[in-house]
């Protein structure tokens, strides 16, 4: 019995090629995915499913086996070609078909993975679909076909894609933005220039400078992994050498978006959450709002001054996606730079939170820069995601647990373990796939968020 534990995460399957996964694999995932779906009935051809994939070099090979999977089970494939991930998302939820996107989204060039989704781009993790999929393909117990075959057609979703972002985010009236863009030699050189730019929509009142837009799955620059500000550097420093309003970042398949200012400081993504929360909820009064448990307090402290209702998850996008659809939320915002849009099927998009961002930036006056339009979302001082390598986290979390509670602060385990005092909080947690502890803290100034970051590692490896 074959073990893909190290294959199949929890919300998607991502590997090393050929060395974890290659096509015969993925043939397997089709027939697998089509079954888990129950899209098939005795006469075939009962269902479709819409197919992409980012500029990965194995992404090609990946996919074809993936639609001989499918089509095998009697079963329609859309194939969309290359696309970033909400890009995807969009079809899945246009078209209202189930979809797979191949995509290792920010991981190094030789890997690549599938995200699933079902019709209107509704999650696929291990409690909604993955988990069978891995019992599935471990047992290696798939069933064999006998015909009918689906049929595969292929479709450009791109002008459709770029109209929608414009319509739900509308720029034409901005005032006129000078805009460096860093894509990381990922998707975003793709949609950018179709959404941003003026490949086949009129121009927008900005000017573009870009970074990096040649799709290259090598990523021969820097990691396509704007979280870690080692790979925002460029971006930083050429906002400042051309004295640009903004900097946007992209992952490597476009589902998250970074932003800098203009004086090259990084915009925390709680405080992007918290602006694009008070720009919702204009539109749509007294909404509720996402917010996972690792976002600024200051987060919902602005959504309930806007009006609005704020509702905190767990980390991770199929719960906020589910508690979304719980609730009715009009957005929702987590700490890694993923921003989930109600219009846009409860969904993460970058492009649309980049749009936001410039929407805000370009209904102010002349004068006023980015950081000045975010002054009043920081509240407090956050030290960033924290990563320890620890033996037995169990007992790590058990130890801090007790100390806390000896200590009389407020405790709350939704996820991990959260401690709250007077003025800060931090939160720990497992990692999903590695031995690692990660840690966030918050303070309302500098010299508390320290003491308390420092405290808590120090029990960490004590």
């Amino acid at each position: 019995m074959r073990d893909l534990s190290a294959l199949i995460k929890a919300y998607d399957i991502r590997g090393v090629v050929p060395d974890q996964w290659g096509p015969d694999l993925s043939r397997e995932v089709g027939t697998a995915f089509v079954e888990v779906l129950g899209i098939r009935s005795s006469d075939g051809g009962a269902g479709r499913i819409v197919v992409g994939h980012d500029m990965r070099p194995t992404g090609p090979d990946l996919v074809a086996t993936f639609i001989d999977g499918v089509t095998a089970a009697g079963v329609d494939v859309v194939n969309i070609g290359l696309c970033s991930t909400d890009g995807l998302y969009f079809a899945s939820g246009r078209i209202d078909v189930p979809g797979a996107m191949f995509t290792a989204s920010h991981n190094p060039a030789e890997y690549n993975g599938i995200k699933l989704c079902r019709a209107g781009a509704a999650p696929v993790g291990q409690d909604s679909g993955l988990s069978q999929i891995r019992e599935m393909l471990e047992s290696e117990n798939l069933p064999n076909y006998d015909g009918p075959y689906g049929s595969t057609s292929s479709q450009d979703m791109l002008l459709a894609y770029a109209q929608y972002l414009r319509e739900l985010v509308p720029l034409d009236k901005s005032r006129r933005l000078k805009v460096v863009i860093d894509t990381g030699n990922g998707m975003g050189g793709f949609t950018v220039p179709a959404v941003l730019g003026d490949e086949i929509l009129p121009a927008l009142p900005l000017d573009i400078d870009p970074m990096y837009f040649e799709l290259d799955g090598s990523f021969p620059n820097h990691e396509a992994n704007p979280i870690d500000p080692e790979n925002l550097r460029d971006l930083q420093k050429r906002v400042l050498e051309v004295g640009a309003d903004i900097g946007l970042a992209f992952d490597g398949d476009a589902d998250r978006c970074f932003v800098v200012d203009e004086k090259g400081g990084i915009v925390d993504p709680s405080t992007l959450t918290a602006l694009i929360a008070s720009r919702e909820l204009v539109k749509a009064p007294g909404s509720t709002i996402i917010h996972n448990l690792i976002t600024s307090r200051a987060v919902p402290e602005i959504v309930i001054e806007n009006g609005g209702i704020p509702v905190r998850t767990r980390v991770g996008h199929s719960f906020i996606k589910a508690t979304m659809a719980e609730t009715g939320a009009i957005f929702g915002g987590e700490h890694s730079g993923h921003f989930y849009f109600r219009d846009f099927w409860k969904a993460d998009s970058g492009m649309l939170a980049a749009m936001h961002a410039l929407a805000a930036l370009g209904e102010t006056p002349e004068s006023t820069t980015l950081s000045e339009l975010l002054k009043p979302y920081l509240r407090y001082v956050m030290s960033g995601e924290i990563n320890t390598k620890v033996t037995d986290a169990k007992s790590v979390i058990a130890r801090i647990k007790e100390t806390a509670t000896k200590q009389g602060s407020e405790l709350d385990e939704l996820d991990g373990l959260t401690v709250s005092g007077d003025g800060w909080w931090f939160n720990v947690r497992s990692s999903n796939t590695e031995p690692l502890l990660r840690l966030n803290v918050e303070a309302k100034d500098m010299q508390n968020m320290e003491i308390v970051r420092d405290s808590v590692l120090s029990m960490m490896v004590g």
